[in-house]
């Protein structure tokens, strides 16, 4: 048998993402992989996210019953109805209540921590440590911690009558509970509006500060005219989570009072579960996530444009 001597070549072997990619140079792979690697959860935040809500909008125009199979448009009878419910109604005043109150007070209370923490020296870390460990402890559980202190024949009660002081109905007196809520999660959120101050009172030239008291400037006057005016963008973010989380009550108002007593302390979030999952009517739970979705979107925007202006002002 001849042979030519030549050895035959090898048939080139196919890459699965085909021809294109693989006369990439270095430089356009790499872009690739990072845009690749930004481009999932972005996708990710489109699938869980805006999705939902477009479909959600979709879903309020209709007659939406979990148990019938007819989807009729109704226009927006979803949000008249809505809009002449007084419990809905009772649940757009709580919420604001929530706000009103609780955001103020979070960030006081976060601002007064950060400050008594950054003159602290030691056990500074532990004393952080402790205001942050509510922030990450289960929302579920600490509400039904407070809800076993605050029981008409609880600590808290027992407390006070060794103190010769009346027993409180706390959560179950409709004038007292949702204040009880809100400090619950107050207390709980303390920390993390800490840490962000704290993070604000870092970037602070102390310069600034020794050189208003140099000028004679009392601790007060270097508190309003430095400190404040230095943490806007800080407290900018802090005010519109704060807002975010309040308008979104929802954990501690079911597990401490289920929106009791008398609808008390029933927020939106809470008013929507129960349309959605009690009574099954998705048509109505949707134009009310789409009521708190518009009230959200322009609360953030009249915050940002105000404390945003400020800021630059500034």
């Amino acid at each position: 048998m001849r042979t030519t001597g030549v050895i035959p070549s090898r048939p080139k072997r196919r890459l699965w993402f085909g021809p294109g990619i693989g006369r990439l140079n270095y430089r356009h792979k790499q872009r690739l992989f990072i845009y690749g690697g930004l481009l999932i959860p972005l996708i990710y935040f489109v699938v869980i996210r805006i999705l939902p809500i477009l479909y959600s909008f979709n879903v309020s125009f209709r007659e939406w019953g979990m148990l019938s199979p007819d989807k009729p448009f109704v226009g927006f009878d979803n949000y008249v109805t809505l809009l002449s419910d007084p419990l809905f109604l009772k649940s757009l005043v709580n919420t604001g209540i929530y706000v009103v109150v609780g955001v103020p007070a979070q960030l006081i209370a976060g601002l007064i921590v950060a400050l008594l923490l950054q003159q602290v020296v030691k056990l500074r870390g532990l004393f952080r440590t402790a205001y942050f460990i509510p922030y990450v402890t289960s929302v579920v559980a600490v509400s039904w911690i407070f809800r076993w202190l605050l029981m008409k024949n609880g600590i808290v009660n027992a407390l006070f009558i060794e103190l010769g002081l009346g027993p409180q109905s706390f959560l179950y007196s409709p004038s007292q509970a949702i204040f009880w809520i809100i400090a619950v999660m107050v207390w709980q959120n303390i920390g993390f509006q800490m840490l962000i101050f704290l993070a604000g009172l870092q970037n602070i030239p102390k310069l600034y500060y020794e050189a208003a008291a140099i000028d004679g400037a009392t601790g007060w006057q270097r508190f309003v005219h430095i400190t404040i005016p230095l943490l806007n963008p800080v407290m900018l973010l802090s005010v519109v989570m704060a807002s975010i989380g309040f308008l979104q009550s929802f954990t501690q108002v079911l597990n401490m009072t289920g929106g009791g007593p008398l609808d008390s302390t029933i927020s939106v979030v809470l008013h929507i579960y129960n349309l959605a999952f009690k009574s099954f009517d998705m048509g109505l739970a949707s134009a009310a996530t789409v009521i708190l979705f518009v009230i959200i979107f322009i609360l953030t925007l009249v915050q940002l444009k105000v404390l945003g202006s400020r800021f630059q002002q500034e």
